[in-house]
């Protein structure tokens, strides 16, 4: 809820933060929507990371005090969503990016410019430091991988989309990407220079980012793991465990992004080898 007096007001705009860095190869991205319930613990873990990260938070027009709690947490660049539009997750990830890699653009100290950066979703209740460790790792450090994306233990009626739409789908249009666990993964590790080719073709708005991403890394030719970070329990599954139809719009845009993605890369004609 909105407060109207003048300090908490100031308190709710999201504070230019912009000298906010640490020195760190790694920026941490956070996108949220009325994430006040998960955002200060979860800053908190990423600030105890080993790599010490930047941390940026891209915030979609929240209209509880997700914005004042993560200035009060100190440390952060927040910045707004650079288009009020929903569902706008991808418009989300590409301000986080383009916010990150401007900074590296602008930077007069080459040292202190980002080596990768990596995506959290705002709502996870359990996690832990060694969450960002384990993905940044594989990146940073001789691992020789372009990506990383998490998968985890989660609640046998949760990631709905996931089974249902995304493997399936993967599995007749991009059968090399079926063993991936966790194709819709908001857990997402890159170097920058994969961050800034994929950037210029033209992600989408939606739902349909995690997956596009995905996509586009391993057409790329790049090296990805998947890292596991254990049980995932987050926010967003106690709005639709109850119903599934709520997630229709994602279903929907997962969807047909990897129809667009397939016939780009001229795959949808294995539409022809499926028996129904």
């Amino acid at each position: 809820m909105e407060n109207s007096s003048k300090d908490n007001t100031s308190n709710n705009e999201p504070k230019n933060t912009s000298s906010v860095h640490n020195c760190s190869d790694l920026a941490v991205i956070v996108c949220t929507k009325n994430s006040g319930s998960t955002i200060k613990n979860l800053l908190l873990n990423i600030k105890q990371s080993y790599f010490k990260p930047d941390i940026i938070v891209v915030d979609g027009f929240s209209t509880d005090d997700t914005v004042k709690i993560t200035n009060n947490v100190g440390g952060v660049r927040i910045i707004q969503q650079s288009l009020k539009k929903y569902p706008g997750k991808g418009i989300a990830m590409k301000t986080g990016l383009m916010e990150a890699i401007n900074f590296n653009t602008n930077s007069n100290n080459l040292v202190n410019t980002y080596r990768a950066i990596l995506f959290l979703d705002a709502d996870i209740k359990n996690i832990t430091p060694e969450w960002i460790d384990d993905l940044a790792k594989p990146v940073l450090e001789g691992g020789g991988f372009d990506m990383t994306r998490g998968f985890y233990q989660r609640h046998p009626r949760d990631a709905a989309v996931t089974k249902l739409i995304a493997k399936p789908m993967l599995r007749i249009f991009f059968p090399e990407l079926s063993h991936f666990e966790q194709p819709l993964s908001g857990e997402v590790c890159s170097n920058i220079s994969l961050w800034k080719k994929m950037l210029k073709s033209g992600p989408p708005d939606g739902w349909g980012i995690d997956v596009w991403f995905l996509i586009e890394a391993i057409i790329s030719g790049s090296r990805i793991k998947e890292v596991y970070l254990g049980n995932k329990d987050h926010s967003s599954f106690d709005d639709y465990k109850d119903d599934v139809g709520i997630l229709s719009k994602m279903a929907e845009q997962v969807s047909f992004t990897i129809i667009k993605e397939a016939i780009k890369y001229q795959r949808f004609e294995a539409f022809k080898n499926i028996e129904i």
